[in-house]
């Protein structure tokens, strides 16, 4: 580990509890509270930043400065928020900047506009900017999914002789490797680009200009969110046309699984649920699955129930769930569905609510409360994802002792483990092939040890909430990583 505190600098276009669209938001309002205090005790100064979106309230103005973009000067207006961090015992609070601009950040809603380019350009050229002016000099900037790619681009560019950025180094995230930020090749004057960028081995990609790519090519390490992913994105199958990208950069990409906060995510103490329970009191789980029923509008009884918190898409394998619903609604169970997504996958759940109304509980839409209460009151969790980058709901679900079925794919491989009745070691059912009947099989193996072996689902229950899936565990990874990132920087920074 290092031998004095770090500077980090974490850059996002989202974070909780300020403005969430999808898993980027959790990793960017937890990661940065457990880096904030390191794994030997030694404090770092780690800081948030993220756009100052419309409905993001409690901030205070700094300053405004100029910024930038395709040949004239946009105005960012500063504020600065904060989060408090939790750890061991011990509070603190971790600045928080929020990059404003009313013509590009004062609107309803966060992504798919059409000058989505032209908004986050500005976002990557104000986080630059703002870094002399608050003379806070980081060690690491931290750059998160395709609407941060450029921030290392513009360090090897148009900061490259900066006295300021010398010993800075960047490391950019993967979190989903589909979104990627492409854009007409002419979005390149955004960032004062010339034409001896636009071919294959520069930032051209298929004749458009790339954020993600920009990310991918400039930072000086590479992370994503699990092991697996890590390796599964440099193949064909799931490189989303940047598999070549990625094998050409392979010693620079490391894959770290993601984390969940261990404060908020506790049985024990939730107060979300019916009733609060821990690995002495698991009797008491029971009752959380009653009130479960009972909020859903299903029979009250203990039949096992099987749990799906999600974006209704098509990632999330829901065409398995639909190819295997017939067969499943005749067992003895229910079924319980919270999410939103594709209309598709709402006229599906619709349907089965329809046909099945004594087995079926579905909430279309986005409830953290209830979302809650399906992790602490469902037996089962089904997690059948076509790719999964890492993944949460498992983790969650294993936190709260609700057993995680999944396809081992991405995160999902990294962190659930089938269990073996004979040794007693795991901590969920997995499944290989994207296929309906190894689906199947593997939810017809986890209800068969629930309704005879008991005393082994106690057990499973008990591994999966003894597993460490906790933020620290990952900041000590991340902070390895910052490592191996500055010393390449620093060595480049020798050699100039």
């Amino acid at each position: 580990m290092f031998d004095r505190s770090l500077k980090i600098l974490f850059v996002a276009s989202e974070a909780v509890p300020f403005a969430k669209v999808g898993g980027l938001a959790d990793v960017a309002g937890s990661l940065p509270k457990a880096l904030a205090v390191g794994p030997d005790e030694r404090h770092n100064d780690v800081r948030l930043v993220i756009p100052y979106y419309k409905n993001i309230e409690d901030t205070s103005y700094l300053m405004d400065f100029p910024v930038p973009l395709d040949g004239r000067l946009e105005t960012c207006v500063l504020r600065q928020g904060k989060i408090e961090a939790h750890y061991r015992g011990e509070y603190r609070s971790l600045p928080v900047y929020f990059i404003g601009n009313y013509h590009y950040f004062w609107r309803d809603g966060i992504y798919a506009f059409p000058d989505d380019a032209e908004r986050y350009a500005f976002f990557c050229w104000a986080v630059l900017e703002m870094l002399p002016r608050l003379n806070w000099q980081p060690d690491i900037i931290h750059c998160n999914d395709w609407q941060t790619g450029p921030i290392p681009l513009l360090l090897h560019t148009h900061y490259q002789g900066h006295p300021f950025y010398q010993r800075t180094a960047t490391v950019f995230t993967i979190h989903n490797l589909q979104y990627q930020g492409n854009f007409p090749w002419e979005k390149a004057r955004l960032f004062n680009l010339g034409d001896e960028y636009y071919h294959p081995e520069a930032l051209e990609f298929y004749g458009q200009f790339s954020f993600m790519k920009a990310g991918l090519l400039y930072a000086d390490v590479i992370s994503t969110v699990s092991r697996t992913y890590a390796r599964e994105i440099q193949t064909p199958a799931y490189g989303e046309r940047m598999d070549g990208v990625l094998r050409r950069r392979s010693r620079d990409l490391y894959g770290i699984v993601n984390g969940i906060n261990y404060h908020e995510f506790n049985p024990k103490t939730d107060p979300r649920l019916h009733r609060n329970y821990d690995l002495d009191t698991l009797e008491d789980k029971r009752e959380n699955k009653y009130a479960l029923q009972r909020e859903m509008g299903l029979p009250v009884k203990d039949v096992p129930v099987l749990g799906i918190v999600s974006r209704l898409v098509a990632q999330k394998g829901l065409d398995l769930v639909a190819e295997i619903a017939p067969e499943l609604m005749h067992l003895e169970v229910q079924l319980v569905v919270l999410g939103t997504g594709d209309p598709r996958y709402h006229r599906l759940f619709e349907e089965l609510k329809r046909l099945y109304p004594q087995k079926v509980g579905l909430y279309l839409g986005f409830n953290p409360v209830l979302a809650q209460r399906i992790y602490a009151g469902a037996d089962i969790f089904l997690m059948p994802s076509r790719f999964e980058p890492c993944g949460l709901g498992q983790l969650i679900a294993m936190r709260y002792g609700t057993i995680p079925v999944v396809r081992a794919t991405g995160g999902l491989a990294d962190t659930v483990q089938e269990f073996d009745p004979v040794t007693l070691s795991g901590n969920g059912f997995v499944f290989k092939e994207y296929n309906a009947r190894e689906f199947y099989r593997a939810i017809a193996r986890a209800l068969k040890l629930y309704r005879d072996h008991p005393d082994s689902w106690r057990r499973l229950m008990r591994n999966a909430m003894s597993c460490d899936f906790s933020w620290a565990r990952s900041a000590v990874e991340y902070l390895q990583l910052y490592q191996e990132a500055l010393n390449r920087r620093l060595a480049a920074a020798r050699i100039a």
